[in-house]
């Protein structure tokens, strides 16, 4: 009996760690703000859109700003949420 009650008192725990790990996952991501880009300080310069940051407890807006294209860099790719799985993953701004 008393390992029953161990039992059921550990599977009760499993379900309550395994929810509130869920509840910490974004369920989805906010639709992004629609900034309008100042002109660009110089010809190296591109725009890189503002974007959502999730902080483990809430969204956050990161605005967006310009980043100079170094030499050798030819085609940029901004910054976007990608989903895999049933998470959801931040793949920052690169050139390439």
């Amino acid at each position: 009996m008393r390992s029953r009650h161990l039992l059921a008192a550990t599977a009760f725990a499993l379900v309550a760690f395994a929810a509130s790990v869920a509840s910490a996952q974004p369920a989805r991501i906010p639709e992004p703000y629609a900034e309008t880009p100042p002109p660009p300080p110089g010809a190296r310069y591109v725009w890189e859109p503002g974007h959502w940051h999730w902080d483990g407890v809430g969204w956050e807006w990161h605005r967006g700003h310009y980043v100079i294209r170094n030499v050798g860099w030819h085609e940029y790719v901004p910054g976007h949420w990608d989903q895999r799985g049933p998470h959801w993953v931040w793949i920052p701004a690169h050139w390439r």
